[in-house]
């Protein structure tokens, strides 16, 4: 393919990004369930809480990492560090943003929950990030 390489040692390595690319179409993926959910919970008066949005979508969108994951060498500690850091920074980030920019959204959690999809394909990055620097070195 066109966007693997050879690194040398017989290994193919993948772009950093692709593991990102796709947490982000699995996170569509939760969340179109997530909808399909709420359409058909609608007409007998329930609602998906923003917590079980986030755990659907998590579900979905958690496999390009435990793939990344699996397939590491041994330097794979210090990497699942930096996406755990990388992870909450960006919710807790985007969390207060949208927490400030928009008062009435703190007590349902969508702030929480719009931080937590933007943190996920960030903390997957990181991690393939991580990973791919590690087998280079």
């Amino acid at each position: 393919m066109a966007d693997e390489k050879d690194s040398g040692s017989g290994s193919i390595r993948r772009r950093w990004w692709d593991p990102a690319v796709s947490t982000v179409a699995l996170e569509l993926a939760g969340l179109g369930i997530s909808g399909l959910v709420a359409l058909v919970g609608w007409p007998f008066g329930w609602l998906p809480d923003t917590g079980f949005v986030g755990i659907v979508t998590g579900v979905f969108a958690v496999g390009p990492a435990a793939e990344l994951y699996s397939g590491a060498g041994p330097p794979r500690r210090l990497a699942a560090v930096a996406a755990l850091l990388a992870l909450v920074a960006v919710r807790l980030g985007v969390a207060a943003a949208l927490n400030w920019a928009f008062p009435a959204l703190v007590d349902p959690g969508v702030g929480a929950l719009v931080g937590y999809l933007f943190a996920l394909p960030a903390g997957v990055a990181v991690l393939a990030w991580f990973l791919a620097r590690a087998n280079v070195a």
